[in-house]
């Protein structure tokens, strides 16, 4: 990534190999991003910079500019009007979010092809003008879907897709000290790990989180995810050859509010930085396209549709594939951070792998991966038990947040009578699990809830077993 926003500072701002590569061994020695070291160094503004950074997608305003082919347009087109009785110009254009004076051009070829008939004018000017699929246009429709029933927004060329992801990406994503501190004021977490954490998530690097069970890997990752800043533009469809991805997932992307001003291509949808999480359904299969033979068109994999965001692989080791045969497939992307795809055809192509990747697992690591693997991810933070005082500030929290009375008496004889007495380590689950146990209780016998001597050693027997 750092090569193709390099090579593109030398195409559009004059800077030559000498003043790149001493900003790269800038970059080696202090860290930081490639664009940054090249201010530092004075070869570029931070103006320049910012504008490069802030890109936003420009609307297409001829065929040429869209990337995609006037033919493809109008069978595009068509297949929408199969579901549309009588339509304007205006309205096409909204379907499928190019601008009226491409759509009139589609128009053009289709009324030449007699694809369509005019019913007259809505207004006085033409794109009020309505029109009807013709015969004609219904049987080369209906051919049109044989092939693909894609039928949404007009898709953007790969190469815009790739553009976009560079310039977005999650590397030049910028996490101070005050963020990651407000971020985790809802969590008890150490000065240290706050020390350990922050400078994992500004790297852009994947962070391998391990430890044992029940203390908080699965909650420091999703708390990670409300770190990452700012907003990012994907579209709605990207298209490969002659064959269609679609990207947009509603329910992995969150749309966020967008400039109405009509500067922004409409292809591309602003969506808060994706985060996408997978456990043990995680397959070989789902980091592959995904043909549908029904609709005959692609949708991208989980890693793309996390691009520029977070991916976060949770309960890492007891996925339904082998973890080193998961590891192989990752090994290159995580180095070089692209990743190859294949079409049904036999045609592959590269794309970005740009996320902020966090791998948790409270399975010892070295039984899941060799030290190649280990060197490829930079951070590794090991998710402890809770000293004494933070689980008592942990109990504090979960009592207080369920109106529970926290009780000095009660919490020192759990301590001594239970983890003390029985040797059971601590974990910070333990509050909320025994919490909740007294909470059921209390409903069950029809009486307000409270920490008591009694209620926390039901809790305990209910909660704990011997194994």
């Amino acid at each position: 990534m750092d090569s193709l926003f390099g090579e593109r500072l030398k195409e559009q701002h004059g800077i030559n190999d000498e003043q790149l590569k001493l900003a790269l061994e800038r970059q080696r020695l202090q860290g930081g991003r490639l664009g940054s070291n090249l201010a530092a160094l004075g070869f570029i503004t931070e103006a320049e910079l910012d504008s490069i950074l802030s890109y936003e997608p420009p609307v297409p305003s001829t065929i040429e500019q869209t990337g995609l082919s006037l033919n493809f347009v109008v069978d595009l087109a068509l297949k929408h009007l199969l579901f549309m009785e009588v339509f304007s110009a205006q309205e096409l254009s909204e379907r499928l979010k190019l601008v009226p004076s491409i759509v009139e051009e589609a128009l053009t070829v289709m009324r030449r092809e007699h694809y369509i008939d005019a019913k007259g004018a809505g207004g006085l000017t033409k794109l009020a003008v309505r029109y009807a699929i013709s015969d004609v246009g219904k049987r080369r429709a209906q051919a049109l879907l044989e092939v693909s029933r894609y039928t949404g927004p007009a898709p953007v060329a790969l190469d815009a897709y790739r553009h976009m992801a560079e310039v977005q990406t999650v590397k030049n994503v910028m996490v101070g000290v005050e963020d990651i501190k407000r971020a985790f004021t809802h969590l008890v977490v150490s000065e240290q790990m706050l020390k350990r954490i922050g400078p994992a998530v500004s790297s852009g690097r994947a962070i391998f989180l391990y430890g044992p069970p029940g203390n908080g890997k699965t909650t420091i990752a999703e708390t990670i995810a409300k770190v990452l800043p700012d907003t990012i533009f994907i579209p709605y469809a990207i298209m490969v050859g002659d064959d269609l991805i679609t990207m947009y997932d509603p329910v992995t992307h969150e749309a966020a509010p967008t400039d109405q001003d009509g500067s922004i291509d409409p292809r591309w949808l602003r969506i808060k930085r994706p985060v996408v999480m997978t456990g043990g359904e995680l397959t070989l299969k789902m980091l592959d396209l995904e043909f549908n033979p029904i609709s005959k068109f692609y949708e991208a994999p989980l890693q793309m549709k996390a691009n520029n965001g977070l991916f976060i692989v949770d309960d890492f080791g007891r996925q339904q594939v082998d973890p080193q045969h998961l590891l192989n497939r990752w090994i290159v992307p995580l180095e070089r951070r692209t990743d190859f795809l294949s079409l049904q055809n036999g045609m592959k192509f590269e794309i970005p792998f740009d996320q902020l990747i966090i791998f948790s697992t409270n399975i010892e690591p070295r039984k899941l991966v060799d030290e190649a693997f280990l060197r490829r991810i930079r951070y590794k933070i090991l998710i402890d038990h809770p000293s004494e005082r933070e689980y008592e500030e942990v109990f504090r929290r979960v009592c207080a947040s369920n109106s529970l009375d926290f009780d000095e008496e009660v919490f020192g004889y759990l301590m001594e009578n239970f983890y003390r007495r029985l040797g059971v380590k601590l974990n910070a689950c333990h509050p909320r699990d025994l919490v909740e146990h007294i909470i059921d209780g209390a409903r069950y016998f029809g009486h307000k809830p409270r920490l008591t001597k009694e209620t926390i050693t039901d809790a305990w027997e209910n909660y704990f077993v011997d194994i």
